[in-house]
C-alpha cells in the first residue's frame, strides 16, 4: 500500500523556521518525483515546491523562492521541505505528493496520484 506521512508542522512566530518531512512506506520515494503543496483556508491548493527523482532538479513558486529548500533524505526515502523566513501568509496545510518520476515534475496537484494527509504550518505572533 502506497503511504505518504508528512511531519515537521507546528507553530512559529513571524521570521522563523520549520523543517517538513515526508516518509514514505509501500514504495521507494526516490523512485518518485515529489511536489510539497499547501492550501491555506479559503484559497487554492498552491504548489509550493518540488524536486525530481534522477537528476534532483527542483523548482519553487515565486511564494517560497530564497526562502524554501527542497530536498531528499539520505536514505532515500524521504523528501524535506526546509522554510525560513517565515511569513504569516505561509499559513497552511502542507502536503507532499508523488508521481512516478519517469513523468517528470511539476506544481501542479492533479499531475500527482499519491499523496499524504497533510501537516499544519502556522506563523503568528
Amino acid at each position: 500500500q502506497v503511504q505518504l506521512v508528512e511531519s515537521g508542522g507546528g507553530t512559529v512566530q513571524p521570521g522563523g523556521s520549520l523543517r517538513l518531512s515526508c516518509a514514505a512506506s509501500g514504495f521507494i520515494l526516490d523512485n518518485y518525483a515529489i511536489g510539497w503543496f499547501r492550501r491555506a483556508p479559503g484559497k487554492e491548493r498552491e504548489g509550493i515546491s518540488c524536486i525530481s527523482n534522477h537528476d534532483g532538479r527542483t523548482q519553487y513558486a515565486e511564494s517560497g523562492k530564497g526562502r524554501f529548500t527542497i530536498s531528499r533524505g539520505n536514505d532515500k526515502n524521504t523528501v524535506y521541505l526546509q522554510m525560513n523566513s517565515l511569513k504569516p501568509e505561509d499559513t497552511a496545510v502542507y502536503y507532499c505528493a508523488a508521481r512516478d518520476g519517469f513523468l517528470g515534475m511539476g506544481l501542479t496537484g492533479r499531475d500527482y496520484p499519491y499523496w499524504g494527509q497533510g501537516t499544519q504550518v502556522t506563523v503568528s505572533s
